[in-house]
């Protein structure tokens, strides 16, 4: 038979009732009672149906993530960290992709909100960095956390998961530089996102705090996608003076400049040194395999899961939480041909 919520009260020794807020996590609830709670549940093997809760009582049990983002990787590993969050604290997870660029976007939201009975959202690039949506969205008086790139809380919003994509393209840039290259060139991401401009702004930075001037014809505006990545090496690669190391803003971008170089004979990295950044599978996947930032999406989209969640259960959150990726170093990148070449005797 089905084990029920009253099966797990009576092996417990308290109320149904309290049972219940343990498996809530309401706060108040004294300790010894939730390890009581758990035990019995565990030793009943107890699932609590969550459809029904929900629509039992006036607290909603589901969480929301919406997105619009071409990287099938990025995508799962964000539901992964997600749902992780979500089942250690007996929350659904509704995934709900669509188009930021839709003329009724905001109005889709509402919708969907309305309809699906959201406790709470978790929003991502572009969404999370739209003030139109933020602002429609906090009118349903609907719990939000955003995963935003930046390289300081967001206009003091601690309902917030930053990334520090800056540091982190400065970082990596940094490497290359010490390594002896100074035709460094950076291929970019969607403008839509502001991953796109901090991660520019972090290759900037760190050309010029080494010295070198920024050269505005290696510095290619994209997308992230392989496609933006084979199109803007092909026009670098066609350039009378070359750069000798490519920054990328995204993994899938670098590998579509490494196909393109790979094509042209030129030697990665030997000839050429490409980086990326978030360490996607694309960076694994190709020869060499591409240095690039680590930034783990399911442990950020867990850790913004779980802020969110504390909001819901009455927890104060004073401060957004920061993220600052790191770089991986592999095979696609070393010192310049120049540097290897013997000195005149």
């Amino acid at each position: 038979m089905k084990v029920t919520i009253k099966d797990v009260a009576q092996r417990a020794g308290v109320s149904f009732k309290t049972v219940s807020r343990v498996i809530n996590r309401e706060p108040s609830v004294k300790q010894d009672t939730i390890d009581k709670v758990e035990a019995a549940i565990a030793q009943l093997n107890y699932q609590p149906n969550l459809a029904a809760r929900n629509l039992a009582g006036t607290h909603a049990y589901v969480i929301g993530y919406i997105y619009d983002n071409p990287n099938a990787y990025y995508v799962i590993d964000m539901q992964q960290g997600i749902l992780k969050a979500c089942q250690a604290a007996n929350y659904e997870l509704l995934i709900h992709p669509c188009d930021a660029k839709a003329e009724d976007i905001c109005d889709q939201l509402v919708e969907m909100v309305r309809r699906s009975r959201l406790a709470g959202l978790v929003l991502t690039p572009p969404f999370s960095e739209s003030a139109e949506i933020i602002a429609t969205l906090k009118a349903l008086n609907v719990a939000l956390v955003r995963i935003v790139s930046g390289s300081g809380e967001p206009d003091g919003d601690p309902d917030c998961l930053y990334i520090d994509d800056r540091a982190g393209a400065y970082a990596i840039t940094q490497h290359l530089l010490r390594q002896g290259h100074r035709e460094i060139g950076f291929l970019g991401g969607d403008p839509e996102h502001q991953s796109s401009f901090e991660r520019l702004a972090g290759f900037r930075q760190a050309l010029e705090d080494h010295g070198v001037a920024v050269q505005p014809a290696f510095i290619r505006e994209g997308q992230y996608a392989f496609e933006s990545g084979v199109e803007n090496a092909k026009a670098l690669l066609a350039q009378k003076q070359r750069p000798t190391a490519l920054v990328a803003c995204n993994d899938e971008i670098a590998a579509g400049a490494l196909f393109t170089a790979r094509l042209a004979g030129v030697e990665i990295p030997r000839q050429l040194s490409i980086v990326g950044f978030e360490n996607s599978p694309f960076s694994r996947q190709t020869w060499p395999r591409l240095s690039t930032v680590d930034q783990p999406i399911a442990q950020i989209a867990q850790q913004a899961t779980e802020q969110l969640l504390k909001r819901l259960q009455g927890q104060a959150v004073k401060t957004a939480q920061r993220f600052v990726p790191q770089p991986l170093l592999r095979d696609s990148c070393d010192v310049p041909a120049s540097a290897l070449e013997p000195s005149p005797t």
